[in-house]
């Protein structure tokens, strides 16, 4: 090879989106390719570190190797040891500034895919390529979903499968016969950051860890995981397959007036996959079209908006800097999307009571479970302060909708008057029945549903045994998972807890338990919930 040919140095978009290894196969650049060896040592560090980009980005330089290789006499590969004169002995440097400045040094030709490095390039006076994103193959997502396609799980060693429905009804589809490969799910690791550097601003890296990385690309929501976070390359998808109006709910008149005029703390619940994110979604769109503020705080960013509603990510901000920008910006409405930690519901009271109004989405399988995720978090007389409205989801549609509201009265089935206390009621909205009682005795905050078995008296000695089954069940089961029913007419008291734990409590702990009923005159069964 003559060496009066042109030098190329591509940078790390050039080398990501498997576009230089295309032009080079396809003839369309040849002469000397210097690529610096502090690139391919920074892709090492970070595939080490489980960060997909490195493991793409020495996988790529490995199959351009073997495309330089068979092509001697259009293309000879260099790797440059030393570093650009500006840049040695300094540390954690831009593996693209790198690139750019050894383009220089070299007077070659910097590749790149990224306009706006090519402008930098441009700007230092380096002659620029700007190569086009690799064409031709179909993105792997856009062939594996379908119109009913909610989600696509592929991970390598197993068969591709498909989640197919709508929430609440759907079922799982396999996609072919076949396991996918190591090989392939690289490509498909790899076609995703391709996706990422070309399609602007509608895809962006959400969130990036050792072995975990959450990319929003268009209606997208991926989840990349490898090891050493899991056992082999796992790619989860997800896209919206419904885009609904709040109309399209049919919701009760009375709730939409409460929606309107009074509903300024809400909590939309529901379990995985029956449609909470898509009411929430259709709710922030309502509030937009009567003219309200909105903005949401989600992670990852996977609600679908008009663009003047702003939407904030949780995983490039702490709470402080959320509380702040929100209370400057004076919204009227704030969606908070997948409620996980103390932090989210700390973060949600502290603005709600701040006056902002708050719309918060929480996974529960049942509603009463929705506002019990605040107990412990926030002090019980607090809460109707900060939820006055409960909306559960399931299967699509509005199932249940309770509303909150504090009084002081004796809870539900005691008699003695002096334990009037502070009590939380959780009504029906629809109907105004009272169906569950938040209530503290002692160091305990209690749960106590008001419509159940018995004559719903209990006496003193009934609350006693309560309270010692309560204590020996915590030191058992820890706190919740199970309920306690009291039949007074009967003298018996049933115990219902899921399975696993059903099957614990059977053996040797249920004669424990025994022994505090009889100890008060009850009779004692365990019953498994299901």
């Amino acid at each position: 090879m003559e060496h009066d040919e042109k030098v190329y140095v591509p940078d790390t978009s050039a080398i990501l989106s498997g576009a230089l290894r295309e032009a080079v196969a396809q003839g369309r650049l040849a002469g000397r390719i210097l690529i610096p060896v502090y690139v391919l040592n920074y892709f090492e560090e970070q595939a080490r570190r489980g960060i997909s980009a490195g493991v793409s980005g020495v996988r790529e330089l490995n199959l351009l190797r073997d495309v330089a290789d068979s092509m001697p006499e259009v293309v000879e590969l260099e790797y440059v040891y030393e570093l650009p004169v500006s840049l040695r002995g300094l540390r954690d440097l831009n593996p693209d500034l790198v690139c750019r400045l050894t383009a220089v040094e070299n007077g070659g030709v910097l590749v790149t895919c990224d306009e706006l490095s090519a402008r930098v390039a441009r700007a230092l006076g380096v002659e620029v390529e700007l190569l086009p994103p690799r064409g031709g193959a179909e993105f792997f997502l856009d062939k594996l979903f379908g119109p009913d396609t909610m989600s696509v799980h592929l991970k390598e060693g197993a068969k591709p499968y498909a989640k197919k429905g709508v929430p609440g009804q759907w079922t799982f589809v396999s996609l072919r016969d076949q396991p996918l490969t190591r090989e392939e799910m690289e490509d498909y690791v790899r076609q995703v950051f391709e996706m990422v550097k070309t399609s602007g601003s509608s895809a962006f890296v959400e969130y990036e860890g050792t072995g975990v990385t959450i990319v929003q690309l268009g209606l997208y929501r991926i989840v990349i995981t490898k090891p050493p976070f899991s056992d082999g390359i796992e790619i989860t998808a997800t896209r919206p397959v419904a885009r609904l109006r709040l109309e399209d709910y049919n919701l009760p008149k009375k709730l939409i007036e409460r929606l309107e005029k009074q509903a300024e703390g809400i909590l939309i619940a529901g379990a995985p996959g029956m449609g909470k994110t898509t009411f929430a979604q259709a709710l922030a769109e309502y509030y937009y079209r009567k003219g309200k503020v909105v903005k949401t705080i989600e992670s990852p960013r996977d609600m679908h908006l008009p663009a003047d509603i702003t939407q904030y990510s949780r995983n490039y901000a702490t709470s402080e800097e959320i509380h702040d920008v929100l209370l400057l910006s004076r919204p009227d409405y704030t969606f908070f999307d997948e409620m996980r930690d103390t932090k989210d519901f700390e973060l949600y009271a502290d603005l709600r009571l701040a006056g902002v109004g708050m719309v918060g989405v929480v996974h529960a399988t049942s509603p009463i479970d929705a506002v019990q995720r605040f107990i412990g978090r926030v002090e019980l007389g607090m809460i109707p302060s900060i939820i006055d409205t409960v909306i559960y989801v399931k299967h699509g549609r509005v199932e249940k909708v309770y509303s909150l509201e504090t009084t002081v009265k004796i809870p539900h089935g005691l008699k003695e008057e002096d334990l009037a206390r502070p009590v939380v009621v959780v009504r029906d909205f629809m109907t105004g029945e009272p169906e569950y009682e938040l209530y503290v005795f002692g160091e305990r905050t209690f749960v106590v549903p008001v419509k159940r078995g018995g004559t719903g008296k209990v006496s003193i000695e009934g609350y006693k045994m309560k309270n010692a089954l309560e204590k020996a069940l915590f030191k058992m089961l820890g706190d919740g998972g199970y309920e306690l029913v009291i039949d007074e007419n009967e003298s018996l008291v049933v115990i219902k807890v899921p399975v696993d734990g059903f099957n614990y409590l059977a053996g040797k702990p249920r004669r424990k338990l025994e022994r505090i009923a009889r100890r008060y005159g009850y009779t004692l069964e365990i019953r498994p919930s299901f």
